[in-house]
């Protein structure tokens, strides 16, 4: 017998062979994708609920709580209150904008050429900065955790385009100066006003809010109590933007 013959006489079993893996893959496959579809679904659903309903909490916020126990951390008292968008004042929405995402009103959730700039700065030499949008923004702070990975960008950049697709631009802003975090433990426009001012959200004026937002990038760092020369600086800085983004004008491309 040559091995001509050997070979078709095992050929035979690999049909079979390959039906036992197929059948030991298919209940795992068909359980990953329910999974993936109950994820989604989820997501969906949460987001599209937080479309009116205001959330108590953040991921960001039980994260920073969780942190204070775990290091003994009890004197620090995390304040976050909410306040609705006609009870903001419009300097403090435009100075996030001017700061934050001048294309806030233009963009679907992710600024492909902010990334773009980002990039070419790096390869340049210059640090590495930021490009995340303010809706990026929205769905790290509620949903997801500071560490940066890929994994969590692709997580971030999925969330803002659902936020996008459910939400107004006035519910989005109104949810970021809501539960972005202005110094340690102060979360929310309102908390942030009444702590370093004294003052409500409604009644910040136009210097309070662009020094407000000079913190945004680092508030750990950044202490609004007391104000580093490069703090007023951008204070400068975002008071000029706001004006040539058009204040109000620009406010009502979000309705």
């Amino acid at each position: 017998m040559n091995n001509l013959d050997n070979f078709n006489q095992l050929s035979p079993l690999k049909p079979d062979l390959t039906f036992g893996i197929q059948r030991r893959i298919r209940p795992i496959l068909n359980w990953l994708s329910r999974l993936v579809a109950i994820l989604f679904a989820l997501s969906v659903l949460s987001i599209l609920l937080l479309r009116w309903i205001n959330p108590p909490t953040t991921s960001f916020i039980l994260q920073r709580q969780y942190s204070a126990w775990q290091n003994g951390e009890e004197s620090l008292v995390l304040k976050h209150e909410w306040v609705d968008w006609k009870h903001i004042s419009p300097s403090i929405k435009m100075a996030a904008i001017t700061s934050e995402d001048q294309a806030f009103a233009k963009h679907w959730g992710i600024d492909v050429s902010s990334i773009r700039k980002a990039i070419d700065e790096y390869e340049k030499g210059q640090n590495l900065r930021g490009a995340s949008t303010i809706t990026q923004q929205v769905a790290k702070n509620l949903f997801l955790w500071p560490a940066q990975s890929y994994l969590r960008k692709g997580i971030e950049a999925y969330c803002a385009l659902l936020i996008e697709l459910l939400w107004s631009k006035q519910r989005i802003l109104e949810m970021y100066l809501n539960i972005v975090e202005f110094g340690d433990g102060i979360y929310g426009v309102q908390a942030a006003a009444q702590h370093f001012f004294h003052t409500s959200a409604d009644n910040l004026s136009k210097w309070q809010s662009a020094l407000m937002v000079t913190a945004l990038p680092a508030p750990r760092r950044y202490n609004l109590a007391n104000p580093s020369q490069y703090m007023l600086e951008r204070r400068t800085w975002v008071l000029q933007y706001m004006n040539l983004l058009g204040n109000d004008a620009y406010l009502e491309k979000l309705e």
